[in-house]
């Protein structure tokens, strides 16, 4: 039967169900157990409520099977066992609708544990029905559009996202827990953008007649929290960036963001390891999980390394000998690394160590101490001003999260925030803004800080063996769809 003419057969049904002066979406239910409860009740009355997975008539009996979000169980409708006429009323359900039922449960001869139904009423009845062969689907779009039906009908990928839930939690749990850090909450609405370099998403305020970005960090606040009297403060919250999309990238995003007094980069190298350690732990009861055949360990320590020595071991060149603009525009043609004309020589380097030096890293690892003209939030090395303290986390491949000790000399930031603004001039759309307020909130005095920013999405994908970052996103950004013409 073609989709067009089951739904008008649902819709007499709904039709047929109206003029009976039955409700077929009431507003309240009686629920009293749920199903996985009930099955552990063997002679009991219960009263549960699910959606109908399926339905098994036989003349004056019939077998069906319901399931709420705790499991699934059979149903026995008998005809004289049922008040009134609500047995031929089972000739309007369909696959899908939500039911009430109550009733005693019981063993049957085949062993299977089911609800003898004294009573049931419609809860909701559906107009579509449910795809029969979702798993089969290979169209990754339309299950990430209709995430409601791959939910639905896909239990793997309902597990993936209460896994998701369970490791927020736990690294929740962690940071207040056995940290002693606070919980906050910063604008996601911004009047300039900052803490890293992306594009952002841009909007306008009517009331106010004012330009508004949606953050692409949350780094700026949680440093006005810091000068402002807390010491460990962290958000957890989402975070968007006008840039392109792929398996690893979604405008869209989740983000962990800490910023701790007193601390520096090698005590978040430290704080990332055990936290991560921890969570897998808790979530999972192990340290090893696998990932699209790797088996990846996360049970500290972790690999720690410099950045100029992958740089040297993958690409076969000293990071030192690479001195000026033309010896890194150079270095990157014969690698095959496009790059822009509006980079400087460290961003060169960066952009080469990124494409030729990271897929090697399996593994968790910190990579640290990056190029200073970079990171100009960032606290340079004092042995040596042309890096700056930080470290970039890879876990297969991908950058899961950059992290440094902040720089709290406003005259500092000052000046590169100014070569940042040459870089804007230059072409660079992703050059950080001069932002006044904050400096001035750096004026009032801010102690040594540092802090993390893992990418939340990309560690979940890695921990559920999940291939694209879309499948631990519940409703990743999607093209809009395209209207099918009619004839």
């Amino acid at each position: 039967m073609a989709l067009q003419d089951i739904q008008k057969e649902r819709l007499k049904k709904l039709n047929n169900i109206k003029n009976l002066g039955i409700d077929p979406y009431p507003s309240r239910t009686n629920r009293k157990n749920l199903i996985v409860d009930s099955k552990k009740m063997l002679g009991k009355k219960v009263a549960i409520v699910g959606r109908l997975r399926s339905f098994r008539p036989h003349g004056k009996i019939a077998f069906a099977d319901l399931e709420d979000a705790s499991g699934k169980i059979q149903l026995f409708f008998a005809q004289n066992e049922l008040p009134g006429e609500q047995f031929e009323f089972l000739t309007n359900l369909d696959l899908g609708d939500f039911l009430q039922t109550e009733g005693e449960i019981f063993k049957t001869n085949a062993g299977e544990i089911t609800v003898r139904v004294s009573k049931f009423q419609l809860l909701a009845k559906t107009l579509k029905p449910l795809p029969s062969a979702w798993y089969g689907l290979k169209d990754v779009e339309e299950r990430n559009r209709k995430r409601y039906l791959d939910l639905l009908m896909n239990p793997v990928v309902r597990q993936t996202f209460e896994i998701r839930s369970k490791i927020i939690y736990t690294i929740r749990k962690f940071l207040i827990e056995e940290k002693g850090y606070f919980e906050v909450e910063n604008p996601v609405l911004q009047p300039l953008y900052g803490g890293t370099r992306a594009r952002p998403f841009k909007t306008h305020h009517n009331t106010l007649d004012m330009d508004l970005y949606l953050r692409i960090s949350n780094e700026l606040y949680l440093k006005r929290l810091i000068v402002g009297g807390f010491e460990k403060v962290f958000e957890i919250g989402h975070t968007f960036r006008n840039e392109g999309m792929d398996r690893n990238h979604n405008p869209e995003f989740t983000m962990l963001e800490t910023m701790h007094a007193y601390a520096d980069y090698n005590y978040n190298m430290d704080l990332i390891e055990e936290m991560f350690e921890y969570v897998v732990k808790k979530v999972f009861g192990k340290t090893k999980l696998d990932y699209q055949g790797q088996t990846l360990e996360f049970k500290r320590p972790w690999k720690r390394v410099k950045l100029v020595d992958l740089f040297k071991e993958y690409t076969g060149v000293g990071f030192y000998e690479i001195d000026n603009l033309e010896k890194a525009t150079a270095l990157a043609k014969k690698l095959g690394v496009e790059i822009h004309d509006y980079m400087t020589d460290g961003e060169i380097l960066l952009e080469i160590f990124e494409k030729k030096c990271t897929d090697q890293l399996i593994q968790p690892t910190f990579v640290y101490d990056y190029p200073a003209d970079f990171y100009p939030l960032a606290k340079k090395k004092t042995d040596d001003p042309k890096f700056v303290e930080s470290f970039d986390i890879y876990v297969v491949g991908m950058e899961m999260g950059t992290n440094y000790s902040e720089q709290n000399d406003p005259q500092q930031i000052r000046e590169a925030w100014t070569r940042e603004k040459k870089k804007a001039a230059a072409g660079n759309p992703e050059a950080q803004k001069m932002d006044e307020d904050f400096l001035e909130a750096l004026e009032y005095g801010m102690p040594p800080t540092s802090g993390i920013g893992p990418g939340l999405d990309r560690w979940i994908m890695v921990m559920t063996d999940s291939p694209s970052i879309s499948d631990v996103i519940a409703f990743p950004t999607l093209k809009a769809e395209k209207k099918k013409k009619k004839g």
